[in-house]
């Protein structure tokens, strides 16, 4: 077999399949190498009990950039976008809230509870689109290094702000957004508290805080910003989140690029402070100019180079980039859907609430966040439960559902030494509980099911900590200081060496960006690094 390669990738997660595609498209003979025996990382379709398929980790397609399926042509490579209804979120008794992309819907619905939050949400939703907008000028963007002494620094951090020089008064805007809590920034805005709690939910998705915890709002923004075209950034994906992955593969593999599965990256190589491939765990050598880490970025410092390649000063920061992590996941075997008693097909205008939030209140999701910032799982977690065999029937045997709920929180480490061995069961009866509250007798209609907390997560696909993002998504960990100051552009100080996962900017989510950024980066240098 061929152990000589331009290009090795570390681990088959989404962005690693990404930079692996775009570099095989550009003639450059690439291989990637996967730990587990499924390419995909969190973006898989598995089997979690005899029978029942489901996206195990990642569960609704939510921000895969447009150019990343266009220039990759994931469309006509088996990616098919379900749209996802409306969201619902129950409230108590009958009451509910219906959160949807057309404004007068949402505002009908606020309406009900405020008739100066129905008001004032469109100048909101222009506000906030105003700052997307921006963002997502710079996703596709190689964050500069503002304080490195360099002309080619100089020309790099220059030429940004030039073609951003028209930001104006959004940049006032956008520090709100990045230094302010959830619950701050849409007080502003917003006087009823459940509407506030409708948007501050997305705050809290995949974070170690609670939407009074400062640097939340930006968090919203970063769960609202997907534009994919089809149930309005949102929607599932037939076959699961894994067809994300396999379609992926498939672009890569009209250009050559292989991929070997069962092959945990032991090292990286280094020679005279340059990389020069990869060895496994069982001790076979690949050898490249380029080697591409879709690993976190704790994972590549710290575990896959040694310590004598890298500055003391990257190993601090990367040893204090925050990656505790309190998301959990079940999926769920169910022989019917929850049956949410508040919901009402005629009222709503759809059949079934595919996608659902459960926190009616700030202070609900304030106090499961309390409960986890004293080391505890939340008594009363938060949760999102998504049914996506409504619509795709390929997951389950006929008449059979999948439930996905992603849920917090549940801390990386519990308190006093518990164990999640021992506290596992206590955590999925807390959220039962929960769910039957809003759908009653739903826990009787389960076969089966699996409960992943943040342990579960890293061991099975890497993510530090369990965290979803890979980081915390605050604005001392984004853009150029992702995930650490002066290495925020894929590239790393070993020669040859570069980083293309969720570490670095704009973050985590199924974006594919990162994948993307990186192999421009590696694109631009490959003709120096020959």
């Amino acid at each position: 077999m061929t152990t000589t390669y331009d290009v090795i990738v570390i681990g088959s997660g989404h962005n690693g399949l990404v930079c692996g595609a775009y570099l095989s498209k550009a003639g450059l003979k690439t291989l990637v190498l996967e730990r587990r025996n499924i390419i995909g990382g969190a973006a898989v379709t598995e089997e979690f009990t005899p029978g029942f398929r489901g996206s195990r980790f990642s569960y609704v397609m939510s921000l895969l950039h447009p150019r990343v399926i266009r220039e990759l042509e994931l469309d006509s490579l088996g990616l098919e976008v379900l749209p996802a209804n409306d969201l619902f979120c129950p409230i108590g008794g009958d009451d509910y809230i219906v959160y949807s992309d057309d404004i007068r819907k949402t505002q009908a619905e606020f309406g009900r509870f405020s008739r100066h939050d129905a008001e004032i949400y469109p100048e909101f939703v222009r506000q906030l689109e105003q700052s997307a907008a921006l963002v997502r000028k710079l996703l596709l963007e190689t964050p500069v290094d503002p304080v490195r002494r360099s002309w080619k620094s100089f020309k790099h951090t220059a030429s940004m702000l030039w073609r951003h020089r028209s930001v104006g008064d959004r940049a006032y805007r956008m520090v709100d957004l990045l230094t302010q809590s959830a619950y701050d920034y849409l007080s502003v805005w917003f006087e009823h508290d459940l509407i506030r709690s409708v948007l501050a939910y997305y705050a809290s998705i995949g974070t170690f805080a609670g939407p009074k915890s400062p640097g939340t709002a930006y968090v919203i923004m970063h769960h609202l910003m997907g534009e994919h075209q089809g149930a309005g950034g949102w929607g599932f994906v037939r076959g699961g989140m894994g067809a994300i992955s396999t379609s992926i593969a498939r672009s890569g593999a009209r250009f050559g690029m292989q991929v070997l599965v069962d092959s945990p990256v032991a090292e990286v190589m280094v020679t005279g402070g340059r990389a020069t491939g990869v060895r496994t765990a069982d001790g076979r050598e690949f050898h490249a100019r380029i080697v591409a880490s879709n690993a976190n970025a704790k994972t590549l410092f710290r575990r896959l180079v040694a310590p004598a390649h890298l500055p003391a000063e990257l190993l601090r920061e990367i040893d204090s980039f925050r990656t505790f992590s309190t998301a959990f996941k079940m999926n769920i075997a169910a022989h019917e859907p929850p049956r949410y008693s508040a919901f009402d097909p005629a009222k709503t205008g759809f059949g079934y609430p595919t996608y659902v939030h459960i926190a009616p209140g700030i202070d609900y999701l304030e106090r499961a966040y309390d409960d986890a910032k004293y080391g505890w799982f939340s008594t009363r977690p938060f949760l999102t439960p998504v049914v996506p065999t409504i619509v795709d029937n390929s997951l389950a045997p006929p008449g059979k559902h999948v439930v996905n709920v992603f849920g917090g929180h549940a801390p990386y480490e519990l308190k006093g030494g518990a164990s999640w061995a021992n506290e596992k069961p206590n955590l999925t009866k807390a959220a039962l509980d929960v769910l039957d509250q809003v759908a009653p007798g739903f826990s009787g209609q389960i076969i089966d099911l699996e409960t992943l907390v943040p342990p579960d997560l890293e061991a099975i696909v890497g993510l530090p900590q369990g965290h979803i993002f890979h980081g915390e998504l605050t604005a001392d960990q984004l853009y150029w200081q992702r995930p650490a100051s002066h290495w925020s552009d894929y590239r790393t100080p070993v020669r040859g060496l570069y980083q293309c996962g969720s570490s670095t900017h704009p973050g985590g989510g199924v974006s594919g960006i990162p994948g993307h950024n990186a192999a421009r980066e590696i694109l631009a240098d490959w003709k120096r690094l020959k």
